[in-house]
């Protein structure tokens, strides 16, 4: 049965550890991992490490993704600067993406309304822009855009997001742990707003009251109604386990032989 989840999902995981430590264990049970690359393994790393993670894990038949830095960065800011300095930490990880070949990059929009109080209009427009440019560089490399929820209390920025972008190569991740814990809008809502972009799903559990990254199936995250809901809505999308330690990965596995995945 676990197997039959792994070659269903992606498994989030740093490219540090990818590199130093979990390539062989990658190969060997057939995991397909969404590297996430921070800032610390963009300036730490050469090309040539990138080449040759890329080379195994392509020469096994394994499915990448991409999770872009996201530390600090903000690619709506209201400050040039600022926006051009994240622009710039994103598109080192573009540069990066044709040794992988990955069918999607998920991103962080980013906005928090404790952040750009009153400013939301500007983040907007800035947005637009930013992911504009990534768009038409995504679909030079035959790959996808993945914008996903965070801090983000409603569905409705990032909603105005896809609808002023309207790229076919632009969709929703849905972070099932980032709305327990941040959300102010019912489930409901969030699909009704978002599903027709929706195209993968992040998934880790919490207690509704921070970002812990628990096992799938150990908080109260109520998985069993979003994966009936996907299927109603007869989407595939994507889906990504991120579980944070090795031990919360086999749990994960293991509550997901219970919970079951979507079809």
């Amino acid at each position: 049965m676990q197997e039959k989840i792994l070659k269903r999902v992606q498994v989030n995981m740093p490219f540090h550890s990818l590199y130093r430590q979990y390539l062989p264990m990658v190969v060997e049970k057939g995991i397909n991992p969404e590297i996430c690359f921070s800032h610390d393994d963009i300036e730490n790393f050469m090309v040539q490490d990138y080449v040759r993670v890329a080379e195994v894990l392509l020469d096994h038949g394994l499915t990448v993704t991409f999770h872009a830095p996201f530390m600090d960065l903000r690619p709506g800011a209201v400050d040039q600067k600022i926006r051009q300095a994240s622009i710039e930490r994103l598109m080192q990880v573009f540069d990066i993406a044709p040794f992988f070949r990955p069918s999607c990059i998920v991103c962080h929009p980013s906005f928090d309304d404790r952040y750009y109080v009153s400013t939301e209009e500007a983040w907007v427009e800035n947005s637009l822009d930013t992911w504009g440019k990534f768009i038409t560089l995504a679909e030079e490399m035959d790959t996808t855009i993945a914008l996903e929820n965070v801090y983000e209390k409603t569905p409705h920025q990032l909603c105005r997001l896809f609808r002023g972008l309207d790229a076919a190569n632009l969709i929703f991740c849905f972070d099932a742990g980032h709305f327990n814990a941040f959300s102010n809008r019912s489930f409901e809502q969030w699909m009704e707003e978002l599903g027709p972009f929706l195209g993968q799903l992040h998934l880790h559990d919490n207690r509704g009251v921070a970002d812990e990254h628990l096992p799938v199936g150990d908080g109260n995250f109520p998985f069993a109604r979003l994966f009936s809901t996907i299927e109603e809505m007869k989407v595939r999308p994507i889906i990504t386990l991120e579980p944070h330690t090795e031990e919360n990965f086999w749990k994960t596995l293991k509550n997901l032989e219970t919970i079951g995945l979507p079809a």
